[in-house]
């Protein structure tokens, strides 16, 4: 297994062929294998400043935020910049029709009037060891992909639980595997679970044209909120209290308002969420040709519900922005990927490169095993397709609503109660059920789900065979004549869970069968875990879970495994095969780099996309009757005043955006982009349409990630919102 290690140390190690600014590395090979490139493109700094176990480095200011965003330090309190739309329902939670913070904005004046945010946590990386030769010891290329994953777990579950012990728990580990189980690294983290929101502008400004602009370039979204970490008084993790304090980093980022031109370098530092770069053309072929247009359809029609509602009642826009925001944000990547994907014909290149694949693999006898590769790859691609579609339908018809986010929870809470021996526990239970059932139903409207459920169904059973039907659907055509609807009316009528009024009185009579507990309480109607489950939504939601339990989930999780042995194989294969190229690994939420240049460019015959937006282009869109274009009346006092304070660029204009080279995906939200001398100078939040094929090939002509400029997130803070004493607390610098 040594020489294993050592050969893929050889085959990453080397920089030809390989596509201008591509690639999301591993910090903990950037001396080894980027620092040299880097340099020559115009970095300032070291290895070692980017990355070091020993002393204070770049990577100790970036951090998870949440579960699938980046975010930064900017000061020696704690404060934190991530993007708007990552903060976005944490905002959301904290608004009502009284307090709006989504349309008005928050601001924090003191430290004492931030508000706390249960659930939310940002994570460090400590240190990352690469533990490959360990892993793959326990494994052989003739085990079956079943019975190898069993041995690594294993052995990942011994490596973790021996770095955490070494630490005294302080920490976290985990062991993540790399180029498709051909390398394994353990990544040490540290975890903050205080985390308070300082500040946020008005959506009108972080969400400025909304889902028509969303992955569209030219942008003007100031799409930032702030942060602040606390810590117990030993600058160590804690659960809220009054008595934390802001978290003294170790390292913090120096935010430079000098400005950028075309071809400076940048590098973003953070959590891109998952790529597929090195996928065969059949995969592709039913992403493009299936999975993506059927989800794009499903949310389409999730989509025009809740637009319809949300235009039509302010309440409901609160409630619902953030569940629409995330609904929206795949339906139009997918969208964008599919345009992309057709435009570069990326299954003629896959398929011209598996060509040399199968003459390399047929050249010699040492290559048998890779030899049937590409067929085998071709005929399972075609057996998959019917659980595959079965398995996202249920995912985004069902899996998906409203109501299964509140059945889950609920059943939790009074399985809780049920199993339960203590008679005097039972009613501190209940309360607890009760304030999850209202957490719940906050952001909840019967009439809005009905009709979206009453589509996802008819969705489901007309594009899925009858295999796949669930139990209840004899029902619907029994007692129901074969209407949907009218199941559906039944539903909302007889069901618990979308009813407030009726869910709280169920776990108000909920008991366990205890006779005591019903003596004590005969006065009110109490109900039984037997009652919850004849509820007609559990009902519907167990036999659509026993569907994808025992008839999509065995089958489709067989494929997978199946498709995961190729990609293992099929990675190997193309990294023997081409020992000159250097490969980086698919992103898969670790911390990575990706370095590129300031870079307009050309998406379509005849249109030549410039580098940065200004201010200008805020005021040209603005429309006070569509909610995603009503610019603030402040924000058009300043630029008419030109009241641009430190932060104009050298024509007097105010910076809002720029484009970058740099090869990113969805979790980079919020990450860092810097400079060639490691100064702050952006925070990525998107990439332009053209470039969510990024994540399964990456063409350097039409890529390009989205960045807000640092100088109009100070400018909103110190001119717009009359929060200046943030910015007391930032390092700003202007050379």
């Amino acid at each position: 297994m040594k020489k294993i290690g050592l050969f893929l140390l050889l085959l990453i190690s080397s920089f030809s062929f390989l596509k201008a600014d591509e690639g999301m590395w591993i910090p903990l090979f950037i001396e080894k294998y980027n620092i040299e490139q880097m340099q020559q493109k115009g970095f300032k700094l070291t290895a070692k400043d980017i990355y070091d176990v020993n002393q204070a480095s770049i990577k100790d200011a970036v951090m998870i935020f949440g579960g699938g965003c980046t975010a930064e330090l900017i000061s020696d309190k704690g404060l934190i910049l991530t993007n708007h739309h990552c903060g976005y329902s944490r905002i959301q939670a904290h608004s009502s029709i009284e307090n709006d913070y989504l349309t008005d904005g928050f601001w924090a004046g003191s430290m004492e009037e931030e508000l706390s945010n249960p659930g939310l946590t940002v994570t460090f990386l400590v240190y990352m060891e690469d533990v490959t030769e360990r892993v793959m010891s326990v494994f052989n290329e003739n085990m079956s992909m079943t019975i190898r994953q069993i041995k690594i777990d294993s052995v990942c579950t011994v490596i973790e639980s021996e770095i955490e012990k070494k630490h005294n728990d302080k920490y976290e580990a985990l062991v993540e595997s790399f180029f498709y189980g051909n390398q394994y690294i353990v990544m040490v983290t540290e975890v903050f679970r205080d985390i308070r929101l300082v500040g946020a502008p008005p959506s009108s400004i972080g969400k400025f044209g909304g889902d028509t602009d969303n992955w569209v370039w030219p942008r003007h979204t100031g799409d930032f909120s702030l942060f602040r970490i606390y810590a117990d008084k030993n600058n160590q993790p804690a659960d809220y209290s009054p008595d934390n304090v802001p978290y003294k980093p170790k390292k913090y980022f120096t935010i430079d308002i000098s400005g950028i031109k075309e071809g400076d370098f940048t590098m973003i530092f953070g959590y891109p969420g998952y790529t597929q770069q090195y996928i065969p053309s059949f995969t592709i072929d039913n992403i493009i040709n299936m999975e993506n247009p059927d989800k794009i359809a499903i949310r389409d029609i999730r989509l025009q519900i809740i637009n319809k509602a949300m235009q039509a009642d302010r309440k409901t826009r609160i409630m619902y922005a953030a569940k629409q925001s995330s609904i929206a944000n795949g339906w139009k990547k997918w969208i964008g990927q599919n345009i992309g994907l057709k435009r570069i014909n990326i299954i003629k290149q896959k398929q011209e490169y598996e060509l040399k694949f199968q003459q390399w693999a047929d050249a010699s006898d040492d290559r048998n095993i890779y030899k049937n590769l590409l067929s085998d790859y071709e005929k399972l691609e075609q057996e998959i397709k019917t659980y595959q579609k079965a398995q996202y339908y249920f995912i985004e018809c069902i899996y998906y609503t409203d109501v299964w986010d509140i059945y889950y929870p609920i059943y939790k809470k009074i399985d809780e109660i049920d199993k339960t021996t203590d008679i005097d526990k039972i009613d501190s239970l209940k309360q607890n059920a009760l304030t999850a059932a209202e957490n719940l139903l906050k952001d909840f409207d019967a009439v809005i789900d009905k009709e979206i459920f009453n589509e996802m169904m008819k969705l489901y059973f007309n594009n899925l065979d009858k295999e796949f039907y669930p139990a209840f659907y004899s029902k619907i055509q029994t007692d129901f004549n074969g209407s949907i609807e009218e199941y559906v009316d039944f539903l909302y009528e007889n069901s618990i869970l979308v009813d407030k009024t009726k869910l709280k009185d169920f776990i108000n009579g909920f008991y366990n069968g205890n006779t005591k507990y019903k003596k004590k309480n005969k006065d009110k109607a109490l109900y039984t875990m037997n009652d919850f489950s004849n509820d007609p939504y559990v009902v519907l939601f167990n036999d659509f879970r026993s569907v994808y339990t025992y008839q999509i989930l065995p089958h489709f999780g067989k494929m997978v495994d199946i498709r995961d042995s190729l990609d293992h194989l099929y990675m190997q294969g193309q990294m023997k095969m081409e020992p000159d190229k250097i490969f980086y690994p698919d992103a898969n939420f670790t911390l990575r780099i990706a370095y590129g240049s300031v870079k307009g460019f050309r998406p379509k015959d005849g249109l030549i996309y410039d580098y940065y937006t200004t201010l200008d282009g805020v005021i040209e869109k603005d429309n006070p009757e569509i909610y995603d274009y009503n610019v603030p009346e402040k924000l058009k006092k300043l630029y008419y005043a030109k009241d641009f304070g430190n932060y104009a660029n050298e024509e007097g204009k105010m910076p809002v955006c720029f484009i970058a080279d740099n090869h990113t995906s969805g979790g980079n939200s919020g990450s860092p982009v810097i400079n060639a001398k490691g100064q702050l100078i952006g925070i990525n939040f998107d990439r332009c349409w053209e470039s969510t094929m990024s994540d399964i090939e990456f063409d350097p002509n039409y890529c390009r990630n989205i960045t807000l400029d640092i100088r109009y997130v100070l400018f909103i803070i110190d001119k717009f919102a009359g929060a200046g004493y943030l910015l007391d607390e930032m390092t700003i610098v202007k050379e």
